[in-house]
């Protein structure tokens, strides 16, 4: 994605199944959880680089012990300095006592972090600063076990002035507005609710406060809890938390927009954001890691008992189709196979743009996450010279023998254009000395393109196209090319997203500066807005209508991505430019799984979807730079 955008948080969670001693014996290590929860944050480092946390819990100590541990980091490397941290305070206590290595339980009483139930998190802020406060996990505290509650994930959720209210009228004096704090807290007020309640009837029958303890944590339902909790929350999300008592959960959003794995065997319950990630930190067969559900919660107990009950009734599934674009890592073997598709769908736009013209034509991408639809394309223009070759020999009886000759050397061209040079930083904030830093960041190839040849570039998405205006296509113009196609494997981002990606202000996206021109164009742009403006301050209470999608209705996909280019292509750039989309059918094609592309079609899953892209067109309207949730 040339534009780069700030997304998706991932989430980790590890139950160890066997006591620490078992895993020191078979991988040489008490330390096997802490090692796997590193490698399966690094292996999400993609999904959140604001800032990371890690949070564990151990099994059966004696009052008085530690049993929670936590720590976070906001820094420019955050896994690595949370782990630094790790290991410098376990390896302390190993100095002092080297016997602590061959003493697995010994080394979890004394040695913070050693623990059998651990969350992990990394994360990209979509709401408020970056300051540690705001790094997960949470820790919901207090003396009672079962009570302490931590949480992580990746979410935002559409309605937490609600959410906050709500809370007020339950008594609480909620610290922000913050979707997470307001989240933990509705699910601590429950779990609190639950607690209370098992131990009067534990009381009825007989038991002190201290033996009731074992008892709570054996009879306490977590997915009741949750029930109760979710009941009217609107987003998307894949959260997880942690009981001090031992339990866990993993719950996911009712539309499945967020995604969450896992997979279970004898030794280990793991949950990842990612499918590929289990697979390969825990050196399993794709068959045994499972999706989990969409509306449902994994719930592990502390003795390793796992199951799957349903906390919200599941919508039709609209699971984000950007993860399968740009946001998850593209060694999973559907998402690869899925973005090889996107190219070759796109691929008959593309011919159509350089009038068939293989010969003179070059093939490259930028950034790299877009190498794979790359590849897609690469591969249909093989097909397609294939094609026309078989045509030729089978139309022998009138054969050209220099068009043969020409089909049989003729070769899609493939270049590597862009090298992007790893050492430039954008440090500088003022806006002329950064522009003219930002278009170095990328090193070009030259003597590769000619003067008659159109250079087709391939990006994910084009989200603001800011980056494409003043670095990527004057960078690519000093090559020479007669025209520049830029190829998105995406369709045109018109509407906001309110369910973790920081796409939030309408305005900043180039289809809805193009529609806006278009309108401009037609003469007719103010009364549009009045319009639509008028019919979401009427529904402003409602809103359960997407009005935001008539201002584009007066336009065709093909008007729209003609005015991008324009608005793209300044003065200074003597190529032609034209810009391609993947139709939205095409995606749903390549992307069966994932049909949630409100950020394309507007047609959000929740109500909530619909509140705020309505907020958002306000907000434009009324000059507000702020978000619309």
């Amino acid at each position: 994605m040339s534009d780069h955008i700030k997304h998706e948080c991932g989430i980790a969670l590890i139950h160890l199944k066997k006591p620490l001693g078992y895993y020191q014996k078979k991988y040489g290590t008490a330390l096997y959880g802490i090692n796997k929860m590193y490698l399966m944050m690094e292996k999400q480092h993609n999904r959140g680089q604001d800032g990371a946390g890690f949070a564990s819990i151990k099994f059966n100590v004696s009052p008085g012990q530690r049993y929670i541990s936590r720590v976070r980091s906001n820094d420019d490397q955050p896994i690595q300095s949370i782990f630094k941290k790790i290991n410098k305070r376990i390896h302390h206590h190993i100095k002092q006592d080297p016997s602590l290595l061959q003493d697995p339980e010994r080394l979890k009483t004394t040695a913070p972090y050693v623990g059998e139930l651990l969350l992990g998190h990394v994360r990209y802020g979509t709401y408020g600063e970056n300051s540690i406060e705001s790094v997960h996990p949470f820790l919901r505290q207090n003396n009672w076990m079962h009570r302490n509650l931590i949480v992580a994930g990746n979410f935002n959720m559409t309605n937490v002035n609600e959410l906050f209210d709500n809370l007020v009228e339950l008594g609480q004096h909620p610290k922000e507005r913050a979707d997470t704090i307001t989240v933990m807290e509705k699910i601590g007020h429950f779990l609190d609710d639950a607690v209370a309640k098992i131990y009067k009837k534990l009381k009825v029958e007989g038991f002190t406060k201290a033996e009731a303890s074992p008892h709570i944590a054996a009879r306490l339902k977590m997915h009741k809890v949750l029930r109760k909790a979710a009941k009217n929350w609107d987003g998307g999300y894949a959260m997880a938390g942690l009981l001090g008592h031992g339990d866990a959960f993993v719950l996911r959003d009712p539309a499945g927009i967020r995604p969450a794995y896992f997979m279970e065997n004898e030794e280990v319950v793991v949950v990842a954001s990612e499918r590929p990630v289990i697979q390969t930190v825990f050196d399993v067969p794709l068959k045994s890691i499972k999706e989990l559900p969409a509306g449902h919660a994994l719930l592990t107990k502390k003795n390793g008992d796992v199951s799957i009950k349903e906390i919200v009734p599941p919508l039709a599934k609209k699971a984000c189709s950007f993860e399968r674009i740009y946001f998850s890592r593209g060694s999973d073997a559907t998402i690869y196979a899925e973005r090889k598709k996107l190219g070759e769908l796109i691929f008959p736009k593309v011919m159509e743009e350089v009038k068939n013209d293989l010969e003179n034509t070059v093939f490259s991408y930028i950034p790299n996450t877009a190498e794979t639809c790359f590849y897609g394309i690469v591969g249909a223009a093989q097909t397609h010279v294939k094609q026309q070759l078989t045509q030729a020999l089978i139309d022998r009886k009138n054969i050209d023998h220099d068009h043969l000759d020409k089909l049989v050397a003729l070769q899609p061209r493939i270049e590597k254009i862009a090298i992007k040079d790893a050492k430039l930083r954008t440090f500088i904030t003022e806006d002329s000395s950064r522009d003219d830093l930002v278009a170095h960041v990328y090193d070009v190839t030259y003597g590769v393109v000619k003067p008659s040849d159109n250079l087709v570039i391939v990006d994910d998405s084009i989200v603001r196209g800011t980056t494409l205006k003043k670095s990527i296509l004057k960078m690519l113009d000093r090559l020479g090319p007669k025209k520049i196609v830029v190829v998105s494997s995406a369709p045109q981002i018109r509407y906001p997203d309110c369910y973790g990606i920081d796409m939030a202000k309408l305005q900043d996206f180039i289809a809805f500066q193009a529609a806006l021109e278009l309108h401009k164009d037609n003469g007719n742009h103010q009364a549009v807005l009045d319009q639509i403006y008028a019919r979401c301050k009427e529904d402003e209470e409602q809103m359960a209508v997407n009005h935001v999608k008539s201002f584009y209705e007066a336009f065709s996909d093909n008007q729209i991505s003609e005015k991008i280019a324009a608005l793209l292509r300044n003065e200074s750039i003597k190529a032609e430019v034209s810009v391609i989309y993947q139709s939205i059918p095409n995606l749903h094609h390549a992307c069966p799984e994932n049909l949630g592309d409100w950020y394309f079609s507007g047609n959000y899953p929740t109500p909530g979807g619909n509140r705020m892209v309505n907020r958002a067109f306000m907000n434009f309207y009324e000059g507000k730079e702020k978000r619309a949730y």
